[in-house]
C-alpha cells in the first residue's frame, strides 16, 4: 500500500488531535496543567487509561507473544497469567493507595513521602518516578515510531532521527497548555481508535479463515496456542511468578506512578476514582484478552498461507512474522488496505497515549517534587508558567535521547525490555510505600534513604543474574519487582527508629 497514503492519514490524525487540544486547553492555568482542576469525568478518564496502560506494547507485542517460542517466556496465552496479577493489583491501588492519596488532597503523589518520611525520601521518590516512566515512556513510544519508520517512512527516504523528532515534536504542541486537562480527551479519542483496530481486525480474520468464533478457538486450541497456565517452577513464566509479579506491577506502575495516578486524583472525589479504577481494570483485562486471541488467530492466518519456522523465525513470503513483527508485518504487507489503514490509525492511537501522559506528569512532578514551583514566593503565574513550559521542552529532548539510545538496543521483545526494567526502577518506589504505610516507624531524613534505593536495584541484579547458579536453574523473571521492593523495605527498617510518642 502507497506510504504516502498511510502517512497522510498520520497526519490528519494528529491535526485532529490538536483540534482536541485546541478546545479544551483554553482559560487552562498551572492547575490545570498539573490536575485538571480536579473536575475530570471519572468515566472518560477510565476509558482513557486503557490506552495509556496499554499503549503500542500492547498493540503490537503482545499479540507476537502467542506464538513467540524464542525463550522470553511467554508461550500461547501465557501473558495472560500476568494480566490476572494486574487485575488483583487494581484493587489494592482502589482500596489502599487511593484512599490515601485523596485524604491528603495530593497533586503529586510522592508528597505522601514527604508527610511520612521528609524532604530526602520526598525528592528520591520523585527521582526514580522520573527515571521509571522516561525510560518505560521512551521504549513504548520507540516501539511504535520504529515500526512507523521501518513499513511507512522508510520508503519515503525520512531518517528514524527525524520520524523521532516529529512525533515528539506533535505530542509537544497539543500537551504544552492543557495538560491533564487535554489529555482526558485526547486519550479517550486515541482509545476508541486503537480498541476500534482490534476489533476490525479480529472480525476481519475470522471472516476471512471463514471461521466462528468457536471453530477459531478449537483450531488454536489444535494448534497448541491456547496455553495459559506454566507449571514450570523453574521457569521465568510460571505461574504463580507471573500473577504474583503482574499483581507488584500494576501496584507499582500505575498506583505509585505519577502518570496514572495524575489522571485518577483529578476525578471530582475519592468514590468516583474507585469506580473508575475498577471498571478499567475490567476493560483492561478483556482487551488483554483480545489482543492474545488477535495474536493466535494471525498466526493462523500465516500458517494457513504457508508460513514456515526457520530456527527462532517464522517466514511468509521472505518475511519474519514472529513476536513484534507479526502484526505490522501482516496488515502492512498481507492483508487488505482497508485493514492497512485501520491498523496505522490504531498504532498511532496506541502511540501517543504512552507518551503525552508521561511528558505531562514528568513535568508535573519535577516543576512540582524538584522545584517546588507551586509554592515558590515572588513568581508570578506567568513567570511559573513559562518554567512550567521550558521543563516539557526539556524532557521532549530526554524522550528524544532515549529513543535514539532503544534504537542502537534494537531489541525484538519490547514488552520483555520494559517489564524488566520496573523491576529494578519501580522497587524502590514499592518498598519506600510499603514501609510507610504498613510500618509507623521514622526515618532519618539523610541521604541514606537514597543510598539504600539504589543499592536495592544493585542487589536485585545480581540475586537475579546469578540465580540459576545459586538455586538450581531457578529463573527470576517479573518477580524481581517485588524482590527489589522487598531488599528496600530490609534496609529502610534497618536505618529505622521508632517514632516520639505523640502527647
Amino acid at each position: 500500500m502507497s506510504s504516502v497514503l498511510l502517512f497522510s492519514f498520520v497526519i490528519g490524525y494528529f491535526l485532529l488531535l490538536l483540534g482536541v487540544a485546541w478546545r479544551t486547553s483554553r482559560h487552562s492555568n498551572n492547575d490545570s496543567f498539573y490536575i485538571g482542576n480536579r473536575n475530570s469525568n471519572w468515566m472518560l478518564v477510565a476509558f482513557g487509561m486503557v490506552g495509556t496502560s496499554l499503549s503500542g506494547v500492547t498493540f503490537v507485542s503482545v499479540p507476537g507473544t502467542v506464538g513467540d517460542f524464542s525463550g522470553a517466556g511467554y508461550k500461547a496465552f501465557g501473558y495472560f497469567q500476568v494480566v490476572i496479577g494486574y487485575w488483583i493489583g487494581y484493587f489494592v491501588i482502589a482500596f489502599i493507595l487511593l484512599p490515601l492519596y485523596y485524604r491528603l488532597h495530593l497533586t503529586s503523589i510522592y508528597n505522601y513521602l514527604k508527610s511520612r518520611f521528609g524532604a530526602v525520601a520526598y525528592r528520591t521518590g520523585s527521582l526514580f518516578f522520573i527515571i521509571s516512566r522516561t525510560v518505560g515512556a521512551t521504549a513504548r513510544l520507540y516501539l511504535v515510531i520504529n515500526v512507523l519508520q521501518i513499513f511507512i517512512l522508510k520508503d519515503l527516504g525520512v531518517p528514524f532521527a527525524l520520524t523521532s523528532f516529529v512525533i515528539l515534536l506533535m505530542i509537544l504542541l497539543y500537551t504544552f497548555e492543557g495538560g491533564v486537562k487535554t489529555i482526558v480527551y485526547t486519550d479517550t479519542l486515541q482509545t476508541t481508535f486503537m480498541l476500534l483496530g482490534l476489533v476490525v481486525c479480529i472480525i476481519y480474520i475470522l471472516q476471512h479463515m471463514g471461521l466462528s468464533f468457536g471453530a477459531a478457538w478449537h483450531a488454536l486450541d489444535e494448534k497448541g496456542f491456547t496455553g495459559l497456565f506454566n507449571t514450570d517452577l523453574n521457569s521465568k513464566g510460571f505461574f504463580l511468578k507471573q500473577i504474583v509479579g503482574g499483581m507488584f506491577i500494576t501496584i507499582a506502575m500505575t498506583g505509585l506512578d505519577q502518570e496514572m495516578m495524575q489522571k485518577n486524583i483529578s476525578v471530582r472525589n475519592l468514590k468516583d476514582s474507585q469506580k473508575n479504577v475498577l471498571s478499567f481494570s475490567v476493560v483492561m483485562v478483556a482487551v488483554n484478552f483480545l489482543f492474545l486471541l488477535l495474536g493466535g488467530l494471525l498466526y493462523l492466518f500465516v500458517l494457513h498461507n504457508g508460513a514456515s519456522y526457520q530456527g527462532h523465525e517464522l517466514l511468509l513470503g521472505g518475511k519474519n512474522v514472529i513476536g513484534d513483527d507479526l502484526f505490522p508485518t501482516l496488515a502492512l504487507h498481507f492483508l487488505p488496505k482497508a485493514v492497512s489503514i485501520i491498523f496505522v490509525i490504531g498504532l498511532i492511537s496506541a502511540l501517543f497515549p504512552s507518551a503525552d501522559g508521561a511528558l505531562t506528569a514528568l513535568t508535573s512532578s519535577f516543576c512540582i517534587d524538584l522545584l517546588d514551583l507551586r509554592n515558590r514566593e515572588g513568581m508570578t503565574e506567568a513567570q511559573k508558567r513559562r518554567v512550567r513550559l521550558t521543563v516539557h521542552t526539556s524532557f521532549a529532548v530526554v524522550f528524544l535521547i532515549c529513543i535514539m539510545i532503544f534504537k542502537w538496543i534494537d531489541n525484538k521483545s519490547i514488552i520483555g525490555v520494559i517489564l524488566d526494567l520496573a523491576g529494578y526502577t519501580y522497587g524502590p518506589l514499592l518498598g519506600l510505600f510499603a514501609f510507610g504505610i504498613f510500618t509507623r516507624r521514622a526515618l532519618p531524613d539523610r541521604w541514606t534513604i537514597t543510598a539504600i534505593c539504589l543499592l536495592a536495584p544493585t542487589a536485585s541484579g545480581l540475586i537475579s543474574h546469578y540465580a540459576g547458579t545459586w538455586f538450581g536453574g531457578f529463573q527470576i523473571g517479573i518477580e524481581l519487582l517485588l524482590i527489589n521492593g522487598i531488599l528496600t523495605y530490609l534496609g529502610l527498617h534497618a536505618i529505622s527508629k521508632k517514632p516520639l510518642p505523640t502527647n
